[in-house]
């Protein structure tokens, strides 16, 4: 029987005192007040059948994941096709604004419909539904967590809402190990439609210094 809910978890707040672009960058792990609004999203989901946890291979998603595991006694299953997209920012700290300062960088920013300074939107799309949709399949039942990235989850959302997936970043509305709640519908598009979001660490946001990558 495939899954009645799946779940799109973002990590919690990431301990980055350089406030640099981390993208895919190893050793990005999770703040102390991180860890706790990743318990508090887990939490959150305490007496839901959870039958299945799939992970971005990036740390912060693996130990956003790690209450999950313990709350549901679920194996995490490392999933790459959920992780960050990859920017040819990383790594620093003059993305967005501050890139318009450096003529060096400008022929990444010539198209930000694509966009030109990193993973296409569609990919992006393309690659979460695909793995939102092994893990329907995969399913035995219950319901399925899938620990991802703020840009993947918002461009999976734009994608089932028939919105243009080149977006303004600062109006997504996927706030730190908040949860996008998803239901298999064979009438739509991809088979899947939004019936849920959640911010179960919200009250922890005003606290918050890193706000994650892109």
């Amino acid at each position: 029987m495939p899954a009645s809910l799946i779940h799109l978890v973002r990590h919690g707040e990431v301990f980055n005192p350089d406030a640099v672009l981390y993208g895919r960058i190893p050793g990005f792990g999770l703040s102390e007040l991180g860890k706790r609004m990743a318990k508090a999203a887990a939490d959150s989901k305490l007496g839901h059948p959870l039958t299945a946890l799939y992970v971005s291979p990036l740390q912060r998603a693996q130990e956003s994941a790690a209450p999950w595991s313990r709350n549901f006694g679920l194996d995490i299953k490392t999933d790459e096709r959920i992780i960050e997209p990859w920017n040819k920012f990383e790594g620093t700290d003059d993305f967005g604004v501050k890139a318009l300062r450096r003529p060096a960088v400008w022929p990444w920013l010539i198209n930000p419909v694509k966009p030109s300074w990193g993973e296409p939107y569609v990919a992006i799309a393309a690659r979460m539904l695909a793995a939102i949709t092994d893990a329907w399949n995969a399913a035995e039942g219950g319901e399925i967590a899938l620990v991802s990235h703020q840009l993947p989850i918002w461009t999976v959302h734009r994608e089932l809402a028939g919105e243009r997936l080149f977006h303004d970043p600062r109006k997504r509305r996927c706030s730190l190990s908040s949860i996008t709640t998803l239901q298999r519908d064979e009438s739509a598009k991809h088979g899947f439609v939004e019936v849920d979001y959640q911010d179960p660490a919200a009250a922890l946001q005003a606290s918050a210094i890193d706000q994650g990558a892109v």
